[in-house]
């Protein structure tokens, strides 16, 4: 069985020398508001160079600390900050003082009742649980963490360490992001999908939500291999499933469509590019198929582009009671807000017109450059323009475990309305 202390043994120790900092007025502001980031250009003064992870020390305009964060020299977000107002040593214990604090926000989930049994959600949301770039995620007895920084390999050992304390344990996984994997230098060996603790998978890694189970990926699916973040909406999906016939476009794995027909769904049919995916959501739904009314629902599956199939269904004159949209990010930067936007209302006139009159339309983004007012805004001049005004039922954003504590920390907003 590998151990992380083996794994990291590699790693070198954080620099003891720390980098000095003075940056603008703006910026002093923004870090006293409790603002997690430093961009390059905010930047005044500074001591020296620094390598990823080197510990940044900034000072303000009297030459007092404000705070000290990792630094990060191949990012424009230069730094990361983790402790502010008052100094603190970034060890091992500050680390578990962290992590404590991330596992009491979610110790409602480890105590639901059995029938709504939960081992899988977010243990760390990175910057909106004060570790910027750092995110962790559990699947039953397997931990997932992801680095959206160089500057975390470093800290690696620390974090591993008070991890274990405060939620142990049997498996960890490292997952990169596709911009740290570009630089291999600040890696030490270590790659995206590595076992750092623990013995290697052997099988599907199953878990469960809300009672039900489903399987993930950690070592090669998105993210940290499950979309955890629309739990409650998955669960608000499945109030309003029975008797109907419903449509679930970008199934993913499924999540939706398991909720959908464990609500009494007696048609689900789950679209997604990825026949993978959509392989993924078939043994889903057979994780699940005890259920009396998961075995009941027709279940069909369509690896296709969905904005092809629903323009197919609609000339075909197929109609359901309840249409989910949950694309994948469609503005990855400022530029592309205005295209996302008409994205947006372009999926919501192609689902709207597979939509029965009076059904409902669940339309979700998770684009953090479209702010929530725009996106709603945008889907209702849709639904306008194509005759078929919306009445709003609810607006819902995140869930407890993907906790928001600054405005661009915010991402996931999604409606459910009436449609006529």
């Amino acid at each position: 069985m590998q151990t992380y202390q083996s794994v990291l043994a590699q790693i070198p120790s954080p620099a003891e020398r720390r980098i000095a900092l003075r940056v603008t007025p703006a910026a002093e502001r923004a870090i006293r508001q409790g603002h997690p980031w430093v961009f390059d250009q905010a930047i005044t003064e500074q001591s020296h160079s620094g390598q990823p992870g080197d510990l940044a020390v900034i000072f303000d305009e009297k030459r007092r600390f404000l705070a000290v964060g990792f630094y990060d020299p191949i990012s424009p977000l230069r730094v990361r900050i983790l402790q502010q107002g008052q100094p603190a040593p970034i060890d091992a214990a500050w680390f578990h003082d962290k992590l404590t604090s991330a596992a009491q926000i979610r110790s409602a989930l480890d105590n639901l009742s059995p029938a709504n049994s939960t081992n899988g959600y977010r243990l760390v949301h990175g910057e909106n649980d004060g570790l910027p770039g750092l995110v962790i995620d559990r699947y039953a007895n397997t931990l997932v963490i992801k680095l959206y920084s160089p500057a975390w390999v470093i800290h690696l050992r620390d974090v591993c360490s008070a991890l274990a304390q405060v939620c142990p344990a049997e498996r960890l996984i490292l997952r990169l992001s596709r911009a740290i994997q570009k630089h291999p230098d600040y890696l030490y060996g270590m790659s995206d999908g590595q076992l750092l603790d623990g013995i290697p998978l052997d099988g599907p890694l199953l878990f469960q939500e809300n009672g039900l189970t489903f399987e993930a990926e950690p070592i090669l699916g998105q993210k940290t291999g499950f979309f955890l973040d629309q739990r409650d909406n998955r669960a608000r999906v499945e109030r309003l499933s029975q008797g109907k016939t419903v449509l679930n476009v970008f199934a993913y794995s499924g999540g939706f469509s398991v909720y959908a027909a464990r609500g009494g769904a007696k048609r689900v049919v789950s679209v997604d590019l990825s026949a993978p995916a959509l392989q993924a959501a078939e043994r889903n739904m057979a994780h699940n198929h005890h259920i009396p009314n998961v075995a009941a629902a027709q279940h069909e599956t369509v690896a296709q582009d969905a904005f092809d199939v629903l323009v197919r269904m609609h000339t075909w004159q197929e109609r359901f009671d309840v249409v989910i949209l949950d694309p994948p990010m469609f503005a990855q930067n400022q530029a592309q807000i205005a295209t996302a936007l008409a994205a947006y209302r372009k999926l919501t006139h192609l689902g709207l017109g597979v939509l029965r009159p009076g059904g409902t339309l669940v339309q979700a983004s998770c684009s953090s450059r479209v702010d929530a007012d725009h996106f709603f805004n945008a889907i209702h001049q849709a639904a306008r323009d194509a005759g078929r005004p919306l009445k709003e039922l609810e607006r819902t954003a995140h869930a407890l475990d993907h906790p928001i504590r600054f405005k661009e920390g915010a991402y996931l907003k999604c409606l459910f309305a009436v449609a006529q």
